[in-house]
């Protein structure tokens, strides 16, 4: 037992000794090398650098065929796994989308207006065909006459992505109540939601925000431009002859002040369920009586007072005098009403001077 256990121990010590007698040697031949290579490394250096490019350029040769046929082999296959909704490409998103958010995107131009430059020969109708829209929807987004649009050479025109209306929402409007407006009844008006590039302050309940921008698909422009009947009284207010203003207005409606002059509020809003009598503030010619386009006034007079000042009188329900007579100070002119952008029966009075909108409540006496 002893003798073996004395033979494990000088094995041990034998194995020690030839193990570091070996690492010796390798560490001193390393030092050898390193000196010399250290020494001579700008002489060897190019040798080096050569035979690795080389190297490199023998493995490209020799397996890069190889790699980059199993690359397309790869990517022939990723569309059949990609889900449903998910981009393949980001290249031109009109000739290679195959995806519903690509088809969207290439259908309606991204939901961008853009511009046309009309050239020699063009017209409103070939335009629309152009863009497949019906002509209605480059006229009214343009401003044009319906029965008679013109458009001169040169021209920038406007161009919705889908056929329908431009909507500016103002304060107090929903999806509901902008879809009736322009002809959509609320199975309808599902279209504005449902359009890829209409955005909603909050998409569960479909809230907008004042002065955004609205894609109305397939609405139609309410014909604003004409009165109706109703609201152009039988028996007008006689024409007050000559009449020279005195710089002094009265009240032109009784009832309660509901919204007082602000800057994104230029004017003075009175309030009368009964409605009632819209009285000219001062003498002066009237220059404007109807609805006469696309804004929120509705029915409204205007009176130039020639010195200076203008009025206006907003929403109005009837009204009695007509462009180019004259009336007095206090003279009825129109019964208050809700016409417009109105949320109930009110007058919208407005003071201008020089063409600047003044706060009424400095003048009215």
């Amino acid at each position: 037992m002893n003798e073996l256990r004395l033979f494990f121990l000088v094995f041990r010590r034998y194995l020690r000794l030839r193990v570091y007698s070996h690492f010796s040697k390798f560490e001193r031949i390393k030092d050898i090398c390193v000196d010399l290579l250290y020494k001579r490394r700008g002489k060897y250096a190019r040798p080096f650098l050569h035979a690795g490019m080389m190297i490199l350029l023998f493995i490209a040769a020799t397996f890069g065929p190889m790699l980059l046929k199993r690359a397309s082999a790869s990517n022939t296959e990723i569309p059949d796994i990609l889900p449903s909704g998910v981009l393949t490409s980001a290249t031109d998103s009109s000739q290679n989308l195959t995806t519903t958010q690509g088809k969207e995107v290439a259908q309606f131009r991204g939901g961008e207006i853009i511009e046309h430059e009309v050239k020699d020969g063009e017209t409103v109708a070939s335009i629309a065909q152009l863009y497949n829209l019906k002509p209605n929807t480059v006229i009214w987004l343009n401003g044009l006459n319906e029965k008679k649009p013109i458009i001169k050479l040169g021209q920038k025109i406007k161009i919705l992505p889908v056929d329908g209306v431009f909507h500016k929402v103002n304060r107090g409007e929903t999806v509901s109540s902008i879809g009736k407006k322009y002809g959509l009844d609320d199975a309808a008006a599902q279209g504005i939601i449902d359009y890829p590039f209409n955005t909603f302050v909050n998409n569960e309940t479909f809230a907008l925000a004042v002065g955004q921008d609205l894609v109305v698909p397939d609405g139609v422009m309410p014909k604003e431009g004409l009165l109706p009947p109703s609201s152009i009284a039988r028996v007008l207010t006689p024409n007050a002859g000559s009449v020279s203003a005195i710089g002094q207005f009265v009240w032109p409606a009784s009832g309660t002040i509901t919204q007082n002059f602000r800057f994104y509020h230029q004017g003075l809003d009175i309030a009368n369920r009964g409605g009632g009598n819209v009285l000219a503030a001062d003498s002066g010619r009237i220059i404007v009586a109807g609805w006469i386009d696309n804004t929120g006034y509705g029915n409204r007079i205007i009176i130039d007072h020639g010195n200076g000042y203008v009025t206006l009188y907003g929403h109005l329900s009837l009204i009695q005098v007509q462009v180019g007579q004259t009336v007095k100070r206090g003279d009825v002119i129109g019964q208050m009403g809700s016409t417009g952008r109105s949320t109930g029966t009110h007058l919208h009075f407005e003071i201008r001077r020089g063409g600047v909108h003044e706060n009424p409540l400095s003048y009215l006496k």
